[in-house]
């Protein structure tokens, strides 16, 4: 069955991207650019997707996207627009279009967005990572290449020792398989597709979350976005998830930007207590808990947590 016609305008979910075509030429990296304004730049030698919405010459902040997601699914572009925000999303490698990367690691992912940066002439720009893509965006920030930091519903370190006693069974099986055998916890992750992934996110939300997940265009928009992501393959979800799911390996205590929390307070799948422990790690960093909602909180709350982002930076009309 064809997907349903994407909405020119979905504010709680932002524009979704216009088609891209793949364009690989051997030996050159290919940033290439979907949604409303489509950009590329090139080096290097793979190819990494990306897409964009709000204001085309706004302050740029970039996503990394929950588990298994791409850069087709935004947020709330009508608060772009109104923030003066360029919103960036970047498919991590082995989704969606970005170049596969067999072993990559947090610094590879680091180092990728650097150079984009560096091509966009972004700066320093501010970043949201929200779920899985929580640890690769407070890697990036441990390295120093974002000015600023939002972790929404951010995937917590539950390998970490103080978590080994409170997680449920099946979840530390799988931390403890991760940690003996990486390669095989690599091969069951990749036994997941997209129909699975999206069952997981309903069986495991409350209702205050499934009313934004189940409306029709939403659940249009991240189902297209699951199948997308594993288009080139599951290997790419696989080795995302064996990353957030063992022992990182950078040093939360020595990031010095900024960095804000933000977590549903019905939200049971992200963090064991709600990213207070990781707060905890990170001098300067604040808490916010959302009361009314779980997981599905930077679709609801998207203009406090751009505007408490961007107020690092400079004051706000």
């Amino acid at each position: 069955m064809e997907d349903p016609p994407v909405p020119q305008v979905a504010n709680i979910i932002g524009l979704p991207a216009a088609p891209a075509t793949r364009d690989n030429r051997g030996h050159e990296r290919r940033y290439l650019g979907a949604g409303p304004v489509g950009r590329s730049a090139s080096c290097k030698r793979a190819v990494i997707g990306w897409a964009q919405w709000g204001h085309p010459n706004g302050i740029p902040v970039l996503l990394c996207p929950g588990a298994a997601t791409t850069r087709a699914l935004g947020f709330s572009s009508g608060v772009l627009e109104a923030l003066h925000v360029r919103l960036i999303s970047l498919d991590r490698p082995g989704l969606g279009l970005s170049t596969p990367q067999p072993g990559k690691s947090f610094r590879d992912f680091a180092s990728d967005v650097d150079e984009f940066s560096a091509l966009r002439g972004l700066g320093r720009p501010a970043m949201v990572g929200n779920s899985q893509g929580a640890p690769f965006a407070l890697a990036c920030a441990a390295t120093g290449i974002t000015g600023a930091l939002a972790i929404v519903s951010g995937a917590d370190e539950v390998a970490a020792p103080w978590f080994a006693d409170t997680l449920p069974d099946q979840l530390r099986g799988l931390v403890d398989l991760t940690a003996s055998d990486p390669d095989e916890a690599e091969r069951f992750f990749a036994t997941l597709d997209a129909d699975t992934m999206w069952q997981m996110v309903i069986d495991s939300s409350p209702a205050s979350d499934l009313a934004v997940y189940r409306d029709p265009t939403f659940e249009c928009l991240y189902r297209r976005s699951l199948r997308e992501a594993f288009a080139p393959g599951p290997a790419g979800y696989a080795r995302d998830t064996v990353l957030a799911m063992g022992r990182w390996p950078f040093d939360l205590t020595t990031i010095t930007v900024p960095v804000d929390f933000w977590y549903g307070e019905q939200d049971t799948s992200h963090s064991p207590d709600l990213g207070s422990s990781l707060a905890d790690r990170i001098p300067g960093a604040r808490h916010h808990i959302v009361p009314g909602i779980g997981g599905a909180v930077l679709w609801t709350h998207a203009e406090a947590i751009l505007r408490t982002l961007l107020g690092h930076n400079e004051p706000l009309g």
